[in-house]
Parts: structure tokens; C-alpha cells; sequence
């Protein structure tokens, strides 16, 4: 038995060649170990492009709600509005079809810390209009909690929950963090807090 690793139309993985099963030149075991290397690396590479696909979907419903709360929108007409709001959620609707899922095994400590953290950040989300100056403070020191490396000052909190977290989770909150910084400083109704540093 062989390890055909060559690429056929469009598959890149590993394949079992039964047809030297006899062949003794390479242990058994140690051909079946290069497989299963070579299965694990092809696992990852599609963990890390289904991730990605994840943040674009993601990006695309920010994108997309950012549209839907546009001080453009309030400036047309009700039937231009209804029009820009229907074209809006015929997208959504369509973009909610593509499921994606990289599932993280966690422990029952590991889900109450991610838990925690999604109940803090969701909280960030809720106070942005009220308080766009608080938020983007607090959103500051969350990201100074999720850093090895951290500006400013850490919410203590959230560096607690967070650590909790496994490292992929750390990573997804991390970069949903800063998704929201960067809406809060690109969207024109919070303008005038880009200069908080906490």
C-alpha cells in the first residue's frame, strides 16, 4: 500500500494506493503515518479557508447593516427607501443561506468564558448609539485585554473571560473587536470620537 499524494482534477489530498501492499521497502505503519500527516495538514488548510469564508460572510452582514442604518437611506424618498430596504434584506435573506460552521471543541469552562465575553461585547453593540464615546473607550480596552502587547488600559473583566476562551475563540473575538472599531470609526454619525484613546 502507497501514498499517492499526486493531484487529481482538482483534489489535493491524499490518496491510498493499495497496489504494493506487499511492497517492504517502507514499513507499513510508517506509510500510513505519512498519510494521516498528510490528511492532518489538508484538515487544517480547509479549517483555515472555511474560517476566512466565515469573516467574509460576516463582513458582508456588517457591510450590509451598516447600509441598512446609512444616513443616505434616511435621505430618500419612502419609495426609493423601501426599495433600498427590500433590495437590502433580499440580499441578507440570500447571504443567511450560505452556512458555514468550523465547530471549536471546548470544555464546559471554555463555553461559560465565551459565553461571558459574547454577553460583554453584545453589550458594547446595545450602548454604541447611546454612548459612541464610552463604547469605542470600552472597546479599546477590550482589545488591550485580547493583546499580549496591550495600549492602554485592559478592562480586567474581560481579560478574565477571555482568557478562558480557547486560542481560536481568542482569535474570533479579537478580529470581531476590531470589526466593530472599525465600523464605529468609519461610520460618520460617530465622527467625532476618533480621537478617545482610554
Amino acid at each position: 500500500m502507497d501514498v499517492d499524494s499526486s493531484i487529481s482534477e482538482g483534489n489535493d489530498l491524499p490518496e491510498i494506493d493499495d497496489s504494493n501492499v506487499y511492497d517492504s521497502s517502507v514499513p507499513p505503519k510508517d506509510r500510513l503515518l505519512n498519510l494521516l500527516d498528510k490528511v492532518e495538514a489538508a484538515v487544517e488548510r480547509l479549517r483555515k479557508e472555511a474560517l476566512k469564508l466565515e469573516e467574509e460572510k460576516d463582513t458582508l452582514f456588517t457591510t450590509l447593516d451598516s447600509i441598512r442604518n446609512s444616513e443616505l437611506v434616511n435621505l430618500l424618498a419612502e419609495n426609493d427607501r423601501d426599495d433600498i430596504t427590500r433590495y437590502t434584506e433580499r440580499i441578507c435573506n440570500r447571504c443567511m443561506t450560505v452556512e458555514i460552521m468550523v465547530r471549536t471543541n471546548r470544555d464546559k469552562v471554555q463555553e461559560d468564558a465565551l459565553h461571558q465575553v459574547n454577553l460583554l461585547i453584545d453589550g458594547l453593540v446595545v450602548n454604541l448609539r447611546g454612548d459612541p464615546s464610552g463604547t469605542k473607550i470600552r472597546c479599546l480596552s477590550y482589545m488591550a485585554a485580547c493583546s499580549s502587547y496591550p495600549q492602554g488600559l485592559s478592562d480586567k473583566n474581560f481579560e478574565s473571560a477571555i482568557l478562558g476562551c480557547t486560542l481560536d475563540d481568542q482569535k474570533r473575538v479579537r478580529k470581531r473587536l476590531q470589526g466593530l472599531l472599525e465600523y464605529i470609526n468609519r461610520e460618520p454619525k460617530f465622527s467625532g470620537i476618533e480621537d478617545v484613546m482610554p
